[in-house]
């Protein structure tokens, strides 16, 4: 059943934000949740695993994502922006969003490691 959501990413510096002096740089991400299943399926929850480069992790559970449980039928996606905060130039994420079909079934859609960066901080 986890193969029927297909999660993309992109992620932004938000240099406007940031304060590097500060150890505080912020990152905007943009996820697609597509569902490519013949199932309906809602998202539940969310997990995020957030490790910056000094090896400081930070867990996030929440329900949703941004305020929102979408409900995503077969064919469609749903995306939405949102951000985090580090205290490191570079960091990564990952995780999983759990998932509800409408007969009430669960399962995991997981969420690919990817990088937050500031632009050219890496060769």
């Amino acid at each position: 059943m986890e193969n029927t959501i297909k999660v993309t990413t992109e992620t932004q510096y938000v240099a406007a934000q940031s304060q590097p002096d500060d150890d505080r740089y912020v990152f905007a991400y943009t996820i697609t949740i597509e569902n490519t299943g013949e199932k309906t399926a809602k998202l539940i929850n969310r997990h995020w695993l957030i490790t910056d480069s000094n090896g400081k992790k930070n867990e996030v559970h929440g329900s949703g994502v941004i305020g929102q449980q979408p409900v995503i039928e077969p064919g469609d996606s749903f995306q939405y922006t949102s951000g985090s905060v580090v205290e490191t130039p570079v960091a990564t994420m990952q995780g999983h969003y759990e998932m509800q079909t409408e007969d009430g079934s669960s399962f995991e859609a997981p969420i690919d490691v990817f990088r937050l960066a500031v632009p050219n901080i890496l060769n």
